[in-house]
């Protein structure tokens, strides 16, 4: 049998069930207390219901351009993923080409020159 690695997110919640903290923490991520977090997105393929599964959640005190940096960042990491997942650079160059005009479109990246 392989190595088993665990992963956990906890996800305190308000009154009005908006995240208030979240802290995650990894056996193998060599940090010895769980870590802060303003925001994650876990996605899951379930093979068995052929769908992806999603959980999306950010906490009232991540900024705009937080957010907007973690979209940009979690776009041009997807490019980077479905590369070596599949070898097919021209899609994975749509991808980080969608990445980079998101990053121009909100102002984290300045627009290229015609």
């Amino acid at each position: 049998m392989g190595k088993t690695s665990t992963i956990k997110l906890n996800v305190t919640l308000g009154g009005d069930n908006v995240p208030e903290e979240i802290t995650w923490s990894a056996d193998d991520s060599g940090q010895k207390a769980a870590e802060s977090c303003k925001a994650f997105m876990l996605s899951i393929f379930d093979g068995n219901a052929d769908e992806s599964l999603r959980i999306d959640l950010w906490t009232n005190e991540m900024r705009q351009d937080e957010m907007d940096k973690f979209f940009f960042e979690t776009f041009a990491t997807m490019a980077d993923t479905y590369k070596r997942a599949n070898q097919q650079e021209e899609v994975a160059k749509f991808i980080r080409d969608f990445a980079f005009s998101f990053g121009e479109k909100v102002g984290l990246l300045k627009r290229k020159e015609s």
